[in-house]
């Protein structure tokens, strides 16, 4: 039996180990990705205030996956032939009985004029990078500063840490007195996250922007970014010097290039509560690339549900578990839709935090909380240590 695995990091890495711990000798693994490092993306946000550097939250992985006896071809997935169970890379063609999609997202940047070209987006290392470049230069001539996500967006977590660090980063550098820092969301409401909201969460941040000096606006998106200001749909105009904006994840080109996989608009793979395709037997998705319905109608902007480490981890460990059961003839699979999986977060707001509990992403839920920790970020840390720790020994079955 042989599992071919596209993607890398958290849900492919995971499903990939799980899969060869599992099935043993007879199961062959490979996992293909362009990149022989694992990078923790969760401490990027740390990156442009030198906190972190690339070096301190990558890893070679293919080293690891090596040793616990699955093969990495480090190659380009182009597309796939479902049919012909074969999937076409720049460095030739692997067949497979079954595949394991968990490539992660692609960002689109075209979600409004000026996004690309001006705004700042802290998703990559090089544009964390960058990010910390601009405010080096920015400190030299301070002026206002625009954070926060674009219509569509779903990743609104990381933007509220980026904010919060900023705030704390210009009290750092002495010139918060000359900047007004603006929050522009989507969202209905501050602290919705793409989950309809954590009870006292809308109050606990609205609390945070009070205490801050922050200005915000909700139900809002982009119109069109300048190189010195912001539109919003809303008509208003604000000034901006620096500006970091969280655009829309959506499907990458091998999945919208693989038209046999019948993916979503939006390039995700339609699958059962198992992470089974939905119409293709052999074929199983992990992580961002799922398909995720949301239980809740956005206000009168558009936005989306979060994807996130913790989901993308669990999600690789369900699709290895029922690879493996079905490879031994089972029917029986194991089931966890996506908004019934724990939430499990630690919101990092500037060597402060908010730990974010809850028994299921989505409601309803038996119960969810807020816990604010305003002495240190000590859980984020401690999480990323963590799970650093286990990724680089392969110890994939660890929660």
């Amino acid at each position: 039996m042989k599992t071919v695995v596209i993607g890398g990091n958290f849900a492919g890495m995971t499903a990939a180990l799980e899969i060869k711990r599992k099935g043993k000798a007879q199961h062959e693994v490979v996992l293909i990705d362009k990149s022989p490092l694992f990078l923790f993306i969760p401490s990027l946000i740390w990156v442009p205030f030198g906190r972190r550097n690339i070096q301190d939250i990558s890893f070679r992985k293919d080293t690891i996956l090596e040793k616990k006896g699955v093969t990495f071809l480090k190659a380009e997935a182009l597309q796939v032939d479902t049919k012909k169970n074969k999937v076409t890379t720049d460095q030739g063609d692997v067949f497979y009985d079954h595949l394991v999609i968990a490539t992660g997202p692609k960002v689109k940047y075209d979600v409004a004029p000026g996004v690309k070209e001006f705004a700042h987006y802290i998703g990559t290392p090089n544009g964390a990078m960058k990010t910390r470049k601009a405010l080096e230069e920015f400190k030299k001539n301070p002026g206002d500063i625009v954070i926060g996500a674009t219509q569509n967006a779903g990743c609104m977590g990381a933007a509220y840490e980026f904010l919060f660090n900023v705030e704390k980063w210009l009290r750092e550098q002495n010139i918060r007195k000359k900047v007004n820092l603006y929050w522009v969301t989507p969202e209905t409401f501050l602290g919705h996250f793409g989950i309809d909201g954590i009870t006292g969460g809308e109050t606990m941040l609205k609390s945070f922007m009070k205490m801050f000096h922050i200005h915000y606006r909700t139900e809002v998106g982009i119109k069109e970014v300048f190189e010195d200001k912001v539109a919003l749909t809303s008509g208003e105009v604000l000034n901006s010097r620096f500006t970091m904006l969280m655009p829309p994840f959506v499907g990458v080109d091998f999945v919208t290039n693989s038209k046999g996989l019948n993916a979503t608009a939006a390039g995700y793979i339609p699958v059962t509560d198992d992470y089974r395709h939905r119409d293709i037997p052999n074929v199983w998705a992990a992580g961002i690339a799922v398909d995720v319905k949301l239980p809740f109608t956005p206000g009168k902007v558009p936005f989306s549900g979060p994807k996130t480490g913790y989901p993308s981890d669990e999600t690789g460990k369900i699709v290895a578990e029922n690879i493996i059961r079905t490879a031994n003839g089972k029917t029986e699979l194991k089931k966890k839709a996506w908004g019934k999986i724990p939430g499990i977060c630690v919101m990092d707001a500037g060597k402060k935090e908010v730990i974010i509990l809850s028994n299921s992403l989505f409601k309803p839920r038996k119960f969810a909380i807020m816990l604010p920790n305003v002495i240190f970020d000590f859980s984020k840390v401690l999480f990323e240590k963590y799970f650093m720790w286990k990724t680089r020994h392969g110890y994939s079955q660890l929660p």
